[in-house]
């Protein structure tokens, strides 16, 4: 198993209600799993806390055998990450930037220099590659962080909100990344409030709302029973939206 989170829960203070609470994911070499659900479901801090860019007060995130609490360095030696908002250093250029996190996760040169060329062609940012990255547009800032998180072949790639500010083309090439990614025996996990896209990429899709998983989905069984995802993801979330508004007014 690469990644097994169990029953996750995370609180911003003391006082406040859980943000996210009983999340369990569970995900294995070859697979392609959505996180599905409307803006503020709780997807991005799910998201944060498997990371372990937040801290959480209960539960377990183990990825490829390693716990994040106790062990995590090789927790996130194992995983790239890229996120919903670029968080880089501008004042670098891309090339720049891709080779200091290929330092920090000790890429050999000659690993980095093939892998380098590789996402050159995937994610076509040329020359610009050497221009400072504060000069990017949103798409290029996605563009290298793509880069960045994957330039030490990472066995789990975790993104939020992947198509975010790219390109049509570059969009469709990175679906077929995911998928060849899986196929080479690594996993792919992603948040997205897309049905399109999580329908057509993903093996598994877990539906999150007001901080809870309301149903794990197997794709291909789904669509064979002739079900409409979209369908169901907006009546399923609307029911709970219902029952949660009626126990406030109550």
């Amino acid at each position: 198993m690469l990644i097994e989170i169990k029953d996750l829960a995370k609180k911003y203070n003391s006082r406040a209600d859980y943000t996210v609470s009983g999340i369990s994911i569970f995900g294995d070499a070859g697979e392609i799993i959505g996180i599905l659900g409307h803006n503020g479901a709780g997807k991005s801090t799910t998201i944060k806390c498997i990371t372990g860019m937040h801290p959480y007060e209960a539960g377990e995130v183990i990825i490829a055998g390693h716990d994040l609490e106790k062990d995590s360095i090789e927790a996130k030696k194992n995983f790239g990450y890229i996120a919903d908002e670029h968080v880089l250093f501008e004042r670098m250029t891309g090339y720049e930037y891709i080779n200091f996190m290929a330092d920090i996760y000790g890429v050999e040169i000659a690993d980095r220099e093939e892998r380098l060329a590789r996402y050159q062609e995937l994610f076509a940012l040329g020359d610009s590659i050497y221009n400072p990255i504060s000069s990017y547009s949103h798409g290029m800032k996605q563009k290298v962080s793509f880069m960045a998180a994957l330039i030490h072949n990472p066995k789990v790639l975790i993104v939020d909100e992947p198509m975010v500010g790219l390109d049509p083309y570059t969009a469709n090439s990175v679906k077929l990344f995911f998928k060849q990614h899986a196929a080479d025996g690594n996993l792919v996990l992603f948040s997205s409030h897309n049905l399109d896209v999580v329908s057509k990429l993903c093996n598994r899709v877990y539906i999150i709302d007001q901080g809870k998983i309301l149903e794990e989905i197997d794709v291909a069984e789904f669509k064979a029973s002739g079900r409409d995802l979209e369908e169901y993801f907006l009546n399923i979330t609307q029911r709970v939206a219902k029952v949660v508004g009626a126990k406030e007014n109550g």
